[in-house]
């Protein structure tokens, strides 16, 4: 999947005792209600982040992992996340209307039947 917006928020890289590290960004979406979406990226994917800047437009790929979680009181969560595992720039020149320009035709044109002269009907119905 992938998700498309403005980079609005990126955090810094985190290292848990584990030796397993992420990092977050949240992205607002470009649509009719914007959607602020926090992406996590793991391990070496954290990386994909070092080039980015607020402010800038972006495309995801995504991964959507769920979970589930058994409390001690025995109540079940489900839990979502989003992982990116892929980020380019979007440079949006397709923003500004633009006109095509009319075609030149090499020769002008002519509204006379180009048939009209073919009396040879060779059609077998």
């Amino acid at each position: 999947m992938e998700l498309q917006g403005t980079v609005k928020k990126l955090f810094d890289a985190q290292t848990f005792a584990s030796g397993f590290q992420k990092r977050e960004m949240v992205i607002l979406t470009q649509e009719q209600y914007p959607q602020p979406i926090n992406i996590e990226f793991l391990s070496d994917k954290i990386s994909l982040l070092d080039n980015l800047k607020e402010g800038e437009n972006v495309k995801v790929g995504i991964n959507i992992r769920g979970r589930e979680w058994v409390s001690p009181q025995g109540e079940t969560k489900y839990f979502n996340s989003i992982t990116g595992w892929r980020v380019e720039k979007v440079f949006d020149n397709a923003s500004e209307p633009t006109q095509a320009a009319p075609q030149q035709s090499a020769s002008p044109v002519s509204n006379e039947n180009p048939f009209a002269g073919d009396d040879d009907d060779d059609l077998p119905f």
